[in-house]
């Protein structure tokens, strides 16, 4: 079943195409990683899923993408934004207390009032994002003070507080080190029981390790789109190929 659908979206920067009649759906509830070389438009693509890219006064585009079958460019700014959060490579927490950084926007959307409700909300989104046990006793200590990949589940746990359909990824693990990395590839494959993922990896070991499906982008084109697990062992084209063996990029 496929939650978001792409047909024929092109992107552009002023005069340069950086997107160019791009196809391609997403799953519900798996992980479709996005790989390729720099300049690939692979950010692009994401900040579109989220119309993050509606604010660039230089950026236009063709095409429509389709959430559960709606046109995501008819719909409010603001209900999209409810049903598609984003991650991205540095994380930014609020500066205030975690508790305070994860009940922020459900606050904010008037999704709660009462106090035990909001517990309830904070504790369910630092589990998901595999944070409750090394912050359960410290909820009013500032998220600014936890360590680097701490910062990025808090950031994860923030986006879960307001319980979206679908999470967008670009590059969360750039900055961390491995054991931080693996926890947050840990909470990814935990995540898409209940969201859809999107993730943008420069790393081609963390598509290969946490990606349902891979789509190789090159030059603003989609290259090829297939199982993970296919790709990596036979990819079908030579770009392909060339790009996950490290020959370029």
């Amino acid at each position: 079943m496929d939650k978001i659908k792409v047909e024929n979206l092109s992107c552009f920067y002023g005069g340069q195409c950086v997107l160019e009649s791009l196809n391609i759906n997403v799953v519900k509830n798996e992980i479709l990683t996005i790989i390729g070389p720099a300049n690939s438009g692979k950010t692009t693509f994401l900040r579109t899923l989220n119309r993050m890219n509606d604010f660039n006064t230089n950026y236009s585009r063709k095409g429509d993408i389709y959430l559960d079958g709606d046109n995501i460019f008819n719909m409010n700014m603001e209900k999209l934004r409810k049903r598609v959060g984003m991650l991205f490579a540095m994380p930014i927490p609020l500066p205030m207390t975690i508790y305070e950084n994860i009940i922020y926007a459900p606050k904010r959307l008037g999704l709660v009032s009462k106090k035990n409700e909001m517990d309830a909300i904070v504790e369910q989104a630092l589990k998901d994002a595999s944070l409750w046990d090394e912050v359960k006793d410290r909820l009013d200590s500032s998220g600014i003070k936890l360590s680097g990949g701490q910062q990025q589940r808090l950031c994860i746990a923030r986006i879960l507080a307001i319980n979206p359909e679908v999470i967008l990824f670009d590059e969360p693990c750039s900055g961390l080190d491995p054991i931080s990395t693996a926890k947050v590839e840990e909470s990814m494959m935990e995540l898409k029981e209940k969201y859809t993922i999107v993730l943008v990896t420069n790393n081609v070991k963390q598509a290969s390790r946490v990606g349902d499906r891979t789509a190789f982008f090159l030059m603003g084109k989609l290259i090829e789109i297939d199982k993970t697990g296919t790709m990596f062992v036979s990819p079908k084209q030579k770009q392909t190929e060339d790009y996950i063996t490290g020959r370029f990029g």
